[in-house]
């Protein structure tokens, strides 16, 4: 890497303790969810891709994207896809700090565990073992999901939480999910979130709704509400809480545009899309995977994985009965075969995942150029920790673990039915 002086003083400044320790010798400028937050809010009406690194190549593909983009970028993984993708929590900086550092990547790069799932408060006690662990690993940022509980526990999980998250990290809270796609998320469920964290310190940077979003491959509905997204933006902003968009694969560029800039998103998830599109399966502008007559995922001739290994992953997923979504349950098991093909199908598979990515990044989320205003954003601050955007509005005293229980019964309490929360 060519290191001129301000980077240097961007390494030595900019990194968070837990990655100075993890990586001491390290060039790469991973840095707190924070930096790349606040960076796309200086841009305006800016998101950018919180990419879901289910194999190396999505890795790979997306930090080399924002990098020719000069885009701040988030990495990440959610808790549940650990248990079917080679990627996890505990190894994912590691991933991306050895991929920068052989590719002379440049730009900021937080490393955010995504839907820390809470399904109930018996989950609790190891999350609170857990949580310094994933940190200890390397994360930056994470998303404690406690929204398949009621809206008082979920609060309650969230207060609970806060004091196992350092203080600069990244911090994304949820509402809404678990309406499933029966009920979707109203001014009133993400207010009392929010306004109940704030009596208690706790400023998120992050929110994520269920505003009409499916994770995964299928498009249905009507996909991403806008109005309501923003409807709901306008009335957290004394709270200085920005979005985050689950499930943009399977919405078009137009509403994702829209989102861009009619909402107060900077992050949006994207997991399945660039699955594919590291695979080499043909998908449209949405990232979906367009099916044959038989509802078969096609396979583009020359583009991702080898026919072979194609044939042979396939293969795998007859055995076991997975079709459609359930492809992703292939990642743990060809991981190995995918790195075992020769370097010019791995390049390939990369540079499908950078092209699709950069796209996404320069063209639909207008996040290019963002990589310089999360740099002046450290050096301005002379820190890895930026502090809070918000505030302290609410009374503390009306926002007691009883307040809240009594509060939340105020709140529409039909919620439907489950929704999947893995991107």
């Amino acid at each position: 890497m060519g290191m001129n002086a301000e980077y240097e003083k961007l390494i030595q400044i900019g990194r968070p303790p837990n990655i100075s320790k993890r990586f001491p010798h390290s060039k790469a400028l991973i840095v707190s969810g924070k930096v790349i937050d606040r960076a796309l809010l200086t841009k305006g009406q800016a998101m950018t891709i919180a990419a879901n690194g289910r194999n190396s190549f999505v890795i790979r593909g997306a930090l080399q994207a924002a990098q020719r983009a000069d885009a701040a970028l988030i990495i990440e993984i959610a808790r549940s896809e650990g248990n079917y993708c080679p990627v996890n929590a505990y190894n994912l900086a590691m991933y991306v700090d050895t991929i920068c550092n052989e590719l002379a990547i440049t730009v900021p790069v937080a490393i955010h565990a995504d839907h820390y799932g809470i399904k109930s408060e018996a989950d609790l006690l190891f999350a609170k073992m857990d949580i310094p662990a994933m940190f200890d690993a390397g994360i930056t940022s994470i998303a404690v999901d406690a929204s398949h509980m009621p809206d008082d526990l979920n609060l309650l999980a969230n207060i609970e939480l806060s004091a196992f998250i350092p203080g600069w990290a990244g911090l994304e809270t949820e509402v809404g999910e678990i309406k499933g796609d029966q009920g979707l998320s109203t001014v009133a469920d993400a207010s009392f979130l929010i306004k109940g964290l704030n009596a208690h310190g706790i400023f998120p940077d992050w929110i994520a709704l269920n505003n009409g979003t499916t994770h995964g491959l299928e498009a249905s509905g009507q996909g991403i509400q806008v109005d309501l997204t923003a409807a709901i933006h306008k009335a957290l902003e004394p709270y200085k809480v920005s979005g985050a968009q689950h499930g943009t694969s399977g919405n078009n560029s137009d509403k994702l545009r829209a989102i861009a800039s009619n909402t107060n998103t900077t992050k949006a998830n994207v997991a399945t899309a660039l699955q594919m599109v590291s695979w080499g399966v043909e998908v449209n502008d949405f990232g979906n995977a367009i099916l044959d007559q038989d509802g078969n995922f096609i396979k583009v001739k020359g583009r991702g994985m080898s026919g072979e290994m194609w044939q042979r992953m396939t293969a795998h997923a007859a055995k076991n009965g997975w079709k459609g979504g359930n492809y992703k349950n292939l990642n743990l098991p060809v991981e190995c075969l995918l790195l075992s093909q020769t370097q010019e199908v791995r390049e390939r598979m990369c540079k499908g995942v950078e092209d699709f990515v950069y796209k996404i990044l320069t063209q639909v989320f207008h996040a290019e150029g963002t990589a310089g205003f999360a740099k002046e954003a450290i050096l301005r601050a002379g820190s890895y920790d930026l502090g809070p955007k918000g505030k302290r509005l609410e009374e503390p005293a009306q926002w007691t673990r009883e307040k809240i229980i009594a509060r939340a019964k105020t709140l529409d309490s039909d919620k439907g039915s489950e929704g999947d929360f893995d991107d």
